[in-house]
């Protein structure tokens, strides 16, 4: 359900952001009255929220991190005025219409020295399909600002916001998946130009083995084998390529399978779809082994995971 928040005191304003993201510390940039306001929704496992506020920073200190916490990646869409974000040693400046993405399991500041108007969105990191690691060099840094899918995917977060008062689930939750899957594709572009513009090669194929295996998880026969064969290159090869990116070749299939499946059974417009043929339509048709993997990797089986949702 759609809620808005307002408060005009410093301190109500920290609490109001740290129930409404992650632990956070905020302080006044300058002496004076203060107006804030956090508006959007929670649809399924990403939190669609509009930012309004007069001057101050934000922080995500080491001490905060410790308290835990599930992973999240953090975008930032700045509607108006402007702000710095910086994180992982980087620093980028938030103008209108930019995007930049933030981690937080990390450090991270947030300084405005304006009014300022933003639109946050918050996911599971695994919900980008994206190695943890890759992302992580692209936080603090301009998304999309030179490229032609950037210029397409911001405008279209934009209306995003100027809808929140009116979107309900299911469709809400539809299309706020859709905009983390755009995200994705958009950071998956920049990774590829990355590659183009000095990646050595074992980076350029690791890329292009995960493309194989996003195409190819239906397939229940997909092993490590197999994509081995399809690249000319031997499982020891492909290992290693794995290995040097913090994952087995066996997790990394096994993960993206499950994601979709988690992704269909907590979408209303699948709950007529029978949770076997979820799994089945990932490439986990085995009914038993679908719901071991499902249990252990979110807490509940398919089944009780699709009432919660």
């Amino acid at each position: 359900m759609y809620q808005m928040q307002h408060v005009e005191s410093f301190g109500d304003w920290k609490s109001l952001v740290s129930r409404a993201f992650v632990p956070l510390t905020s302080e006044p940039v300058r002496a004076g009255a203060f107006a804030g306001s956090i508006a959007g929704n929670q649809f399924g496992s990403v939190g669609v929220m509009e930012v309004e506020a007069t001057a101050h920073t934000v922080r995500r200190t080491e001490e905060l991190l410790a308290a835990g916490g599930a992973p999240q990646f953090k975008l930032n869409l700045q509607l108006s005025g402007h702000g710095i974000l910086l994180q992982d040693g980087r620093e980028t400046v938030l103008r209108p219409g930019q995007l930049a993405i933030y981690d937080t399991q990390r450090p991270y500041t947030l300084v405005f020295e304006e009014n300022i108007k933003t639109l946050v969105l918050m996911f599971p990191q695994q919900q980008l399909g994206l190695p943890v690691a890759q992302i992580r060099e692209m936080t603090a840094t301009s998304i999309g600002a030179e490229h032609p899918l950037g210029r397409a995917i911001a405008p279209f977060l934009g209306q995003l916001a100027g809808l929140l008062p009116q979107l309900q689930d299911p469709v809400g939750q539809r299309l706020a998946a859709n905009a983390v899957d755009l995200l994705s594709t958009l950071l998956a572009a920049e990774l590829h130009e990355r590659d183009d513009l000095g990646s050595d090669a074992a980076q350029r194929q690791f890329r292009t083995i995960q493309g194989y295996i996003d195409t190819h998880l239906a397939d229940s026969q997909l092993c490590p084998g197999a994509i081995a064969d399809a690249h000319f290159i031997s499982l020891r090869s492909l290992h290693k390529i794995f290995a040097e990116s913090g994952h087995t070749v066996s997790e990394w299939i096994r993960t993206r399978r499950l994601e979709h499946c988690r992704r269909d059974l907590s979408d209303p417009f699948q709950h007529h779809v029978p949770v076997g043929a979820v799994g089945a339509r990932w490439g986990l048709p085995d009914a038993a082994h679908f719901s071991k993997v499902f249990r252990a990797t979110y807490g509940s089986s398919p089944s009780a995971f699709r009432a919660q949702s």
